[in-house]
Order: C-alpha cells, then structure tokens, then sequence
C-alpha cells in the first residue's frame, strides 16, 4: 500500500516520500539491522549511529530549514520513523526523543534560543532527551515534584527524574519542574537543562525489558543553576509546553510501533514459508495462514491511524484524540503481531537468536511509555463527550 499507483491507490506515497521512504530503509538495513541484536544485548546506545541517521537528515527532519531542518513536516516524518524502526526499535525511539525534544524550543522558545540550540539539534551534533517522569509523577504529570527556585538570574532546580530515554547521552534536556507545588498544574515550569550544568548529574540507567540499545536513566538535580534565560515560556506554562509536544510525541511512537509490527509480521511469513512440518511447510496450514491474515490487517490500520493523526498535524488541525487513537491501536498492535510471530516461530521463537524474541520485549514498552493505553483510552473518552456537549 505504502508504494503502489497514485492514480489507483488515494493512499500511494508522492516520489518524494517514496525517496525519504527507500534512501532511510536503506540506510536502516545497512546499518542498524544488522548490529541491533549485539547492541540490544549489550544495552548499548550507539553514538556513531545516531550521527549516521542526521547524515541523512533524520536528525532534523519535520523542522524549518531556517535551522536546519529539512521542513518537510510530520507525515514524511512518520514514513522515515516506521523503516527505523523496522530495523531497530531502540534506535528509533531515541530519534523519535531527540525529534520530541527540539519541539518545545520551536513551539515555544526565544529566537535566542532558537538559534542556540536547534541548529545543533537538527545536525545531530547535540542530542536531546525529554524529561517529565518522576518517581511520583508517571501518568499524573501534574503532580511532578522537582522544585525550580529563582535566585536571581538563574532558577536552582532540585529533586530527581526516572526513566528519561537519551538522559545518560544527551547535551540538551528539556526538563519540568514546579515553581510552587501549591499551585499545582499551574506552577509547572519547562527549562532547557544542558548537560554541564552545575549541580546536575545523571545517577545510572534502567536495565529494561525491551527497547535496550537505547539508555534510559535516573537524572539528579541537586542544586543545579540553570540560567533564567534558558526558561521555555513562562513561569506556570510547563505543563503546556509538555502536552503540546506530547501530542506530537504520541504520532512518532505509533510510526515506530507499526514500523516493529511490520517487522514482525514479515519475519513471521518468511519463516511460515520456509518451516516444514507434517511434509508441509506450516504455511499451508490454514491457522497459521489466519494468523498472518490477522497480522497484516492490523498492520495496515495502525498505518493508517497513524497517518491520519499525521496529515491532521501537517494541517495545523486539533490531534489530542487522532493521536491517542494512533499510539494506543498500534502500540497494542505492535504487541499482539509481536506476539504471534513469536508463536509462529514456535520454540524457536523463544529464543534469543531469532529476532522475534527481541521484538516482542520491544513492543512491551511502547504500550507504556508517552502515556500508557488506560490513559489514552481516558483522553479519546473524554474528547467524544466534550464534543456531544459542545454540539
């Protein structure tokens, strides 16, 4: 479907997202395919590689020329993630962090701040990491605890942040912190924290399940003077700051959940192909055959919600909903196709030296993280009751 004719098919790609499509599959076949089990074993994230996909201009690729970007916008950008993430989920998850990361300083930074730090962003010379969770603030982003003080031309930040994906190596974090826990959502305040601030430290890593070649880690304020003039907005717009990013975050997440499903589910009909039983190959037989049917159906819709919430996004038009539908459907799609590949496979599935082991764990993580399926189930809820009232 991703390829076929535009005069037959509404949802062919143009020759220019046919290009993004094929030069970034390319480069993940070649590149991080064939190295991800060895990282992911040895949770490993790999600095070298992150610059190999801003060569092709990953790094930067839904922003503004103006600062480096390719301005090409989110769909393209989507089509780029899913062939990144076919080959590599933790791969993919950083760069979609690092994308989610530059967002807020667009959205809402100073032309200073624009030009301090985007280019560097864009180039992947800097890396980026998204900082909200909390050891008390998970799905409940309002109640986050780290404490931001102004004394003078800098605030002094104290208190910790957990399972932060890119903290252990990024040059430049956009962290939330509350100016009075009094006034709860309404004292949250976004900085952009760069790597050598005094006072602040990264503590160690989370050794996870899944999406292992890419760090998530424990970051420690403890004192840290971070200069007024790297404030994004105002005091109390934090929370804000942090929705409208998220938002956009949730697409990138769905591209990289259909791009693993994908994944899965081609492993699963090759190997169906080639796997004999009972003088057959296992292909023949007609559960085996439905459960591929099922695969690939599931596949093709989370795509589609997923680019729906793109295209919605591109238009400048409302998303919280389309988002939320795209991330939980192919988050929950990544899992079951996952799943059953895995079950395809058999006992040889079970193993780690299949690559269906490896995906399974992967889609694990992306039915909780950028806010967990309950929590999306709650905002689509909420969306179709405010509009019937509105209405």
């Amino acid at each position: 479907m991703a390829g076929g004719d535009a005069a037959r098919d509404p949802f062919a790609l143009t020759a220019e997202e046919r290009t993004v499509r094929d030069t970034v599959r390319a480069f993940a076949t070649d590149r991080l395919a064939s190295t991800a089990a060895q990282r992911d074993e040895e949770e490993r994230f790999d600095r070298t590689l992150f610059a190999g996909m801003a060569e092709i201009g990953l790094a930067g690729l839904p922003y503004p020329e103006q600062y480096g970007g390719a301005g090409m916008g989110t769909f393209p950008w989507v089509v780029a993630l899913e062939e990144v993430a076919a080959a590599d989920m933790g791969m993919a998850v950083s760069l979609s962090v690092h994308i989610l990361a530059q967002l807020p300083i667009l959205t809402f930074g100073t032309d200073a701040q624009r030009d301090r730090f985007l280019p560097r962003m864009t180039s992947g010379e800097w890396l980026g990491a998204f900082a909200l969770t909390e050891p008390g603030a998970g799905s409940d982003a309002a109640a986050l605890a780290l404490a931001a003080r102004r004394d003078g031309d800098d605030y002094v930040l104290d208190g910790t942040k957990i399972w932060i994906t890119n903290g252990a190596d990024a040059e430049v974090t956009i962290v939330f912190a509350t100016v009075d826990r009094a006034r709860g959502r309404e004292g949250i305040t976004a900085f952009v924290v760069e790597r050598d601030t005094p006072g602040f430290s990264v503590a160690g890593h989370e050794r996870k399940m899944g999406i292992r070649d890419t760090v998530s880690a424990e970051l420690l304020f403890d004192g840290a003077r971070v200069p007024a003039a790297n404030r994004l907005g105002e005091e109390g717009q934090g929370l804000k700051v942090a929705l409208s990013a998220l938002g956009a975050g949730r697409i990138s997440i769905a591209a990289c959940c259909v791009g693993l499903g994908r994944a899965a589910m081609e492993h699963a009909v090759r190997y169906a192909a080639e796997r004999r039983q009972f003088g057959r190959p296992i292909a023949d037989q007609e559960l085996i055959q439905g459960m591929l049917a099922e695969m690939a159906t599931a596949v093709e819709a989370a795509r589609l919600l997923t680019w729906r919430a793109a295209r919605l996004r591109d238009a400048g038009a409302p998303i919280n909903a389309a988002s939320s539908m795209a991330k939980w459907f192919a988050s929950d799609t990544a899992m079951r196709v996952a799943t059953d590949a895995v079950q395809v496979y058999g006992g040889a599935g079970y193993s780690r030296d299949n690559p269906v082991e490896r995906f399974m764990r992967d889609a694990k993580g992306a039915q909780i993280y950028e806010g967990t399926n309950q929590i999306h189930r709650l905002i689509i809820a909420q969306h179709l009751i405010e509009t019937m009232r509105s209405s």
